[in-house]
């Protein structure tokens, strides 16, 4: 099994290269997919979120109201902590869950957004970081996810710098051309760094 880590700031395109690498080959376990469902209603994770922040960040419905959520923990660091601290367990729970049940010879990547804030860099074989310039970035929050200009900043700001995150990579994916250059830049690594540490190489 190899072991792949996969990050980047929010709005790189983490999304676009975890889907070249499973149409490779790989077995992906998406951080992000994990810490919604881990909230869901019903569940201990959002029952402690609820303890923890109150009822206000639930909509009508009983489910997590994630703008709410987010405008509390994102301006406030402490606040922000105290989320991580109850769903980063539950996560890496699972995403352990889930790698352990995979073939013995599968390249397993796992999408970790907090990879380098959490240092997780040193679990990985290989680590594979997607990095775009900010003001793309910028950009691609407010323009194609409707988001705020000052939330988009606040989002860049709480998470690791590009500096921080090149120094864990093995691997530094420049996301700032086409979807098409992306993806060959994408099939390019498989060849290079990961098909050779495999036997099923695609």
């Amino acid at each position: 099994m190899l072991n792949v880590g996969l990050t980047g700031g929010i709005a790189a395109g983490k999304s676009a290269v975890a889907r070249r690498l499973v149409e490779l080959g790989a077995v992906l376990i998406d951080a992000d997919a994990i810490a919604r469902a881990v909230l869901e209603p019903g569940t201990p994770g959002l029952a402690e979120v609820v303890a923890a922040f109150g009822p206000g960040i639930l909509d009508d419905a009983g489910a997590l109201d994630r703008p709410a959520l987010g405008a509390l923990v994102f301006a406030d660091e402490s606040k922000r902590q105290v989320l991580n601290s109850i769903v980063h367990p539950r996560v890496r729970a699972e995403a352990e869950r889930l790698r352990a049940a995979a073939a013995g010879d599968a390249v397993v990547v796992q999408d970790i957004p907090l990879l380098v804030e959490t240092k997780q860099a040193g679990s990985f074989d290989v680590v594979l970081v997607v990095a775009a310039p900010q003001a793309e970035r910028l950009r691609r929050m407010v323009e194609d996810r409707g988001m705020a200009e000052a939330d988009a900043r606040a989002r860049i700001a709480a998470q690791a710098t590009d500096e921080q995150r090149a120094a864990v990579a093995d691997v530094v994916i420049n996301n700032s051309g086409t979807l098409e250059e992306l993806r060959q830049r994408v099939n390019e690594i498989w060849e290079t760094h990961i098909a050779p540490s495999t036997s099923h190489a695609r």
